[in-house]
């Protein structure tokens, strides 16, 4: 598992397109990986600051080429901030945490990072590899981590 880890660490490339190209809002995406697809499903009417956050760089193709730079066996693995040189993308200002709205860190979430400050979230995200009700809000710093959709194919990969 180890060496799944790192590998994923050094080689994954994410790149985000729209599967329902017809909706007003696009609740699903893939996300092509160097080991397989993931196709998640995004919850606007539970997290609309965050859902819109993350749509706005999917469209703005901020996460091509942007590697799972943090994995972390039995917890999460993290993307959406370096690219496969480590090198830090510039981003957008900082959103309000929306972790108060029932949804639960549970296997295959993707929720958002963030810094120890509640409203520090930007572009980078992470899907839970477990259950990890200890980020779920309140959480333990009194604000838990914003939880905005789900792994719906593809959990294989993760």
């Amino acid at each position: 598992m180890l060496i799944r880890s790192i590998y994923m660490f050094l080689s994954t490339l994410m790149l985000l397109t729209a599967l329902n190209c017809f909706s007003e809002i696009k609740k699903e995406f893939v996300i092509e990986t160097s080991k397989g697809n993931l196709i998640i499903e995004v919850y606007p009417e539970k997290a609309p600051i965050t859902v819109e956050n993350f749509l706005s760089y999917v469209n703005k193709g901020f996460y091509n080429d942007t590697i799972f730079h943090r994995v972390i066996d039995g917890f999460m693995i993290q993307g959406g901030g370096f690219d496969k040189n480590m090198n830090q993308k510039e981003t957008d200002a900082p959103i309000k945490n929306e972790a108060n709205n029932g949804l639960k860190n549970e296997t295959y979430t993707i929720a958002m990072a963030r810094t120890s400050i509640p409203d520090s979230a930007t572009s980078q995200f992470f899907i839970n590899v477990g259950n990890n009700s200890f980020l779920d809000y309140p959480g333990q710093d009194g604000a838990g981590y914003c939880v905005f959709g789900k792994v719906i194919e593809g959990a294989d990969v993760v």
